[in-house]
């Protein structure tokens, strides 16, 4: 049987599993694409299909906004006067902008607008660092000569989908309204299989992706990562973690032994998970070369956590106790450990 890109062999035995081709660009129009894996093995397709799909949707880093502050409203029910839209609706709009963000920290925007006006996106006054990818999305109209608007809000960068719960677990400051964020830079993903030809059999696995971005990544970019991040995973959990018992002996000090009195001398099991190899250097890796925000970053110095090794050492709830280091901060560790095969204690 021809094998498309080599295939695994497996001892003893005279059959293999053939491995499938390299994606294939079918369409690519603006962020709309359609991408093609070909030579997949039998079930297959639905098995990768699946995965990517899920990684796709909850797992490639976009940018959204988190909290809102709106001059002169208390709460999200409010109605502003001389402005068509109510409070409700004008936070709707709001979460419909999609931005691309060149920086991990979080970034303060505004918009200002009187007098009789159709505000939109493009009004948005945004830092250099941050991208407005939809301009034309409508805001709010102002329907008077004495109509204001001043609207200050965060936009951050995340995974997937947050609640405002979640958020809200993090320190908010007074008269802000927090959203639900929607991170996610996925409009839509879509896969479906096709059985192929593959020498004499014809249940071979053509997988076909068609992914929607909001243009703040491209679809080929988006496909590419969600591989990347299911190829870590996998790299992670090879094999089986071996404990090994470590003796540790405790004498007591202040009295003098002789053969007789063993005083104070007692063992202690560890059990700690075996480092094999290079893995130990791996563990002296410093915080500062892993992945991680800026915010995370300090909140981890200010603690005194610098390596590794240190940072593993440590429960959620350890973490969670760390001035500045909330929920998102906590998964973020959480990834940075995952890629060197750690977890957290």
């Amino acid at each position: 049987m021809p094998a498309l890109g080599g295939g695994i062999y497996y001892k003893n035995m005279d059959y293999k599993i053939d491995l499938p081709s390299k994606p294939k660009k079918v369409f690519e129009e603006g962020n709309k694409g359609v991408y093609e894996i070909s030579g997949l093995y039998a079930g297959y397709g639905h098995t990768l299909g699946n995965s990517l799909r899920r990684i796709i949707l909850s797992s490639i880093p976009g940018a959204g906004i988190t909290s809102v502050k709106i001059e002169g409203v208390p709460h999200e029910f409010s109605k502003i006067s001389g402005i068509k839209e109510d409070v409700i609706t004008i936070l709707l709009n709001l979460k419909k902008v999609r931005f691309k963000m060149n920086t991990d920290e979080p970034q303060t925007a505004r918009i200002s607008a009187s007098g009789i006006a159709v505000v939109t996106a493009k009004d948005i006054e945004a830092p250099s660092q941050v991208e407005i990818m939809n301009g034309k999305e409508h805001l709010a109209t102002l329907t008077s000569k004495e109509s204001k608007l001043n609207i200050e809000f965060t936009v951050e960068k995340g995974l997937g989908y947050v609640s405002r719960e979640e958020l809200k677990k993090d320190k908010v400051s007074i008269g802000s309204i927090v959203l639900d964020a929607v991170f996610t830079p996925i409009r839509k993903v879509n896969y479906e299989v096709e059985n192929m030809r593959v020498g004499d059999r014809t249940d071979y696995n053509r997988l076909r992706f068609s992914i929607e971005t909001d243009g703040s990544i491209t679809p080929a970019k988006a496909l590419e990562k969600s591989i990347e991040t299911m190829i870590h995973h996998l790299k992670a959990i090879i094999g089986f973690q071996e404990k090994e018992e470590v003796k540790i002996e405790k004498k007591s000090v202040g009295k003098k032994e002789t053969d007789e009195e063993a005083i104070g001398e007692e063992e202690e099991t560890v059990s700690r998970k075996e480092i094999e190899g290079g893995d130990k250097e791996v563990l002296k890796t410093r915080v500062q070369d892993l992945e991680l925000s800026v915010r995370t970053l300090n909140a981890l110095e200010s603690a005194g956590i610098r390596t590794l090794g240190g940072l593993a050492k440590k429960k959620e709830s350890d973490l969670m106790e760390i001035e500045g280091a909330g929920k998102k901060a906590v998964q973020e560790i959480k990834r940075a450990l995952g890629n060197y095969g750690l977890i957290l204690k």
